[in-house]
Formats: structure tokens, sequence, C-alpha cells
């Protein structure tokens, strides 16, 4: 090979790999997400437990008008969330001092349609960050009472055992404040 020729094969070399660099930073910066993005902080209150207060974290939810509420905090794309509908149904005539708040990440527009389909009674829904409320698994049930202090928490898909005491729970009368 002459030195034309050994030149030539250099600068084709030199070529492919430079086009090759060229190309991976292109793909790093235009079509994967940066670090930055998929490391955003997520804000995330402590998880939540019987005797904390949760006024002012939902906010508009006047607890004393309320008496007793349970929270409902699902999520509709979460499956033991699904699973659970046929106990959800159970929960409203339960407790006839209890209301239901339903909160879940999705848009309360969704959510209430979500809950229409299911033929689960709610009285109210609200669009919240679960983490934001210390909610760490789906679904999670909340008894609040009207000071704004949870009683009860049961979380993930309950047994039939577990059901039972919360329906229990709920039939029973708050007891005073």
């Amino acid at each position: 090979m002459s030195l034309s020729g050994k030149i030539e094969t250099t600068a084709n070399v030199a070529t492919i790999i430079v086009a090759v660099l060229l190309s991976t930073v292109l793909i790093k910066l235009y079509v994967l997400p940066s670090r930055a993005e998929s490391k955003a902080p997520v804000v995330s209150a402590p998880e939540v437990v019987r005797g904390q207060r949760l006024d002012g974290r939902l906010l508009g939810v006047d607890w004393t008008k309320n008496h007793r509420t349970l929270v409902l905090a699902i999520s509709t794309t979460c499956h033991f969330c699904n699973e659970s509908v046929p106990f959800f149904r159970t929960l409203g005539p339960a407790g006839k001092d209890v209301k239901m708040l339903a909160v879940l990440p999705q848009p309360a527009t969704e959510a209430r349609k979500y809950f229409s389909n299911a033929g689960v009674r709610v009285d109210d829904v609200r669009q919240v960050p679960l983490n934001t409320l210390g909610i760490r698994e789906t679904p999670t049930l909340l008894l609040v009472n009207d000071a704004g202090v949870v009683t009860e928490v049961w979380a993930g898909k309950l047994e039939p055992s577990q059901e039972t005491q919360v329906l229990a729970t709920l039939e029973k009368p708050a007891s005073g404040g």
C-alpha cells in the first residue's frame, strides 16, 4: 500500500471515529432524558401514622363539618386498588356519620369517572400527590376525626379479616372528640 493510500485510510478511520463520537453526544443531548430531569427532587411527607394531624394538607377540607372522614387514597392504575373495588363499594353505607374523601394522583374528573364506573360512592374527590400526604402504598385508608387527626390507618390490599375490622370501625359511633 502506498503512502497516499495509508493516509487516505487513516483519514477515513478518523472521520468514522469522529462521526460516532459526535452521534453519541447528540443522542445523549437530544434523545435521552438528562440525569437532572430524571432525578427531579420528590417532595415527600413522613409516612402517615395514627395520631397525626392532617389539617392544612388537604386544602379545603373542613374536618369538623365532616365529623369522621374516611380518606380513600388510591390510584386508578393500581391493580390492588382495582381488586379492592368490591370492598370499596361496601364502605359508603357502612358508617352513617362518615364522609368518604377520595384522594388520587389522577385528575379529579378522571377519578370521578373511575368511581362512577366502579359503582363506588364517594362524597368528594381530590387530586393530590399521595407522597405529600405520607402515603407510601395504595390503596390506603385513613380514618380522620373531626379535629383532623388520623385515628386509624389501613395500608395495602386488605385481607378479609382486615376488611371486617374496617367495616366494624366505621359502624361504631365516633367517640367524643
